[in-house]
């Protein structure tokens, strides 16, 4: 597999006004800069996930009480599938930080040829 680079001259004037030819080069596609992120990204958005589903189920758990303390002839709260979902989704994502993780780790144990 070759790597092919272009090469880009752009024109600037230093402090002297001089012209003076900068040269840059444009790096190609690179797939393990790309999963490498994916994964940071992946890991991120799931921890960040987890942690708001945990404080909407605190948020409902606290509403359940507070309707149930309200009115102690509800058996069920409307409040208790809201938890239930919002636990439910920390779950998903507190998976998807662990399995991003490990992914991470073992493409990183890979790399390094332990």
């Amino acid at each position: 597999m070759t790597n092919h680079k272009q090469v880009v001259y752009q024109s600037g004037l230093d402090h002297k006004s001089k012209m003076v030819l900068r040269r840059r080069t444009r790096r190609g596609f690179n797939p393990r800069i790309f999963i490498d992120r994916t994964i940071e990204t992946t890991a991120i958005v799931s921890l960040l996930l987890t942690s708001f589903s945990g404080v909407g189920a605190m948020a409902c758990w606290g509403l359940e009480i507070i309707e149930t303390n309200a009115n102690p002839n509800i058996i069920i709260s409307s409040w208790q599938q809201q938890k239930s979902i919002c636990l439910g989704a920390m779950l998903v994502s507190f998976s998807a930080f662990l399995g991003s993780s490990l992914i991470g780790a073992s493409f990183s144990i890979q790399r390094d040829k332990f």
